[in-house]
């Protein structure tokens, strides 16, 4: 599947992405644009009314705490991760008011206990969507999320059930713990085309709208609400009634800190992003007169949004096919040059997150040279058990 014409058009130059020196890089090997994700984070403010306390990116996307404090010097301090090592990350970069958006049970709910006692200077939350859950943080400084089941049908609480989502919150208040507000992940809206996938977002705020409203009238004030990864942020910036909301609305895209192939399909153009990591590889093969192979498989660039996995810069005619764990296929078309064994060419994933969680270090690159090499923070997770 060749990338659309209007995504192609992006990536048709790779002049801004050239590393001088690559040759003595082994590859494949992660770049990241730290200018590039400046203007990224200055789009998402200005769509957002310049306003930083509206952004919680999720850092699953940002993964190095290099990234994170950049997103800190900008005064945004509101963040959502998913794992206790973007949390420790998180808390170690600065942010003040992280929310673990994932459904936590077990040791992993004591670990973010312990991460809370840790950093008593730092809002952390968390997710319920029942009592049961709200168990875990009897006795903790733990603020709580109610989630919403915005239509994905991965977690959270159906809109339609009101009345158990009002029971909830008061028993969250009942214990003793503070009810934060509501959460509402509608990453399903990836699916459609930009109209009608902002005018089903709308119809999911008027019903999220319409919870607050049952909230309040029982007596419960709901102080934030969060809505929007990058597939719904055109919908959220969109949605009238967040901005003169009695609550605090934050949006949540994480992935346009560094974008990717799928946020170019999915962003209005006018928007001013621009891919801010890619894979840097390197031709190993000329297996027939027409492909060519790199050494970029799915160990690099994640293949688990499909195939292609990634468009190549500067050659947005080029046919990336399925990967296996260290090699990329790639179709040439005979109008094209073909390149050299041993060429570099730079590849931006089809989804960044988890090609960012497939390297141990990054490379900062500004005006064409590697200026200093990163860890990849939070890559993967922390050890599964303490040490006795």
């Amino acid at each position: 599947m060749a990338a659309p014409a209007q995504i192609s058009s992006a990536f048709a130059s790779d002049e801004d992405y050239r590393i001088t020196g690559i040759e003595a890089v082994m590859t494949p090997a992660l770049a990241i644009y730290p200018d590039i994700v400046d203007s990224n984070i200055t789009a998402t403010l200005r769509l957002l009314g310049d306003d930083p306390n509206r952004w919680r990116p999720h850092v699953k996307t940002a993964k190095l705490a290099f990234i994170m404090r950049r997103l800190v010097e900008r005064g945004i301090t509101n963040f959502k991760c998913a794992t206790t090592l973007e949390l420790l990350t998180a808390c170690e970069a600065g942010a003040q008011d992280i929310l673990v958006a994932y459904s936590l049970m077990g040791a992993n709910a004591r670990r973010v206990r312990e991460l809370a006692e840790s950093f008593p200077d730092k809002t952390i939350s968390a997710l319920v969507e029942n009592e049961e859950q709200v168990k875990a943080w009897a006795g903790s400084s733990i603020g709580l999320f109610i989630d919403i089941n915005a239509g994905m049908d991965r977690t959270g609480i159906e809109p339609q059930h009101a009345a158990e989502i009002v029971s909830l919150a008061g028993v969250i208040r009942g214990s003793g713990l503070g009810f934060r507000g509501l959460h509402y992940y509608d990453g399903h809206m990836s699916k459609y085309a930009l109209p009608e996938r902002e005018a089903k977002a709308h119809e999911g705020y008027d019903r999220l709208m319409e919870l607050v409203a049952a909230l309040n009238a029982a007596g419960i004030a709901v102080d934030e609400v969060i809505t929007a990864g990058t597939p719904a942020f055109p919908g959220t910036l969109s949605y009238p009634a967040f901005a003169n909301a009695s609550f605090i609305h934050r949006a949540s895209p994480g992935t346009v800190v560094y974008g990717d192939f799928t946020s170019a399909g999915q962003l209005p153009a006018e928007y001013g992003y621009r891919p801010a990591a890619v894979v840097v590889t390197t031709v190993v093969s000329h297996p027939t007169a027409q492909r060519i192979t790199c050494d970029a498989g799915h160990k690099s660039v994640s293949a688990d949004a499909g195939v292609p996995t990634c468009a190549v810069l500067g050659r947005p005619e080029w046919q990336p096919h399925k990967p296996s764990e260290e090699h990329l296929p790639i179709d040439v078309p005979a109008q094209s040059a073909m390149p050299a064994l041993g060429e570099h060419l730079y590849l931006v994933p089809r989804h960044v997150c988890p090609t960012v969680n497939n390297f141990d270090h990054a490379l900062m690159v500004v005006k064409g040279r590697i200026v200093t090499v990163e860890r990849v923070t939070a890559r993967g997770r922390e050890i599964p058990v303490s040490a006795r």
